[in-house]
């Protein structure tokens, strides 16, 4: 799905640099990857505690 977004030049080039990636699109796609596994986890996480467990 080709998008036209207005993305902070001085982040993607940081992004780029950081995550040592050749493109701005697979830099893109890496940043969403990692807050969509972020969100995941932080929902697990949430869980803790509200799930009660039988040992038997």
């Amino acid at each position: 799905m080709a998008t036209n977004l207005a993305i902070d030049d001085n982040l993607l080039k940081t992004a780029l640099v950081i995550g040592g990636l050749k493109t701005k699109k697979d830099t893109v796609n890496m940043a969403l990857d990692e807050f969509i596994q972020r969100r995941k986890r932080q929902e697990v996480i949430d869980l803790f505690g509200k799930i009660k467990f039988d040992k038997t």
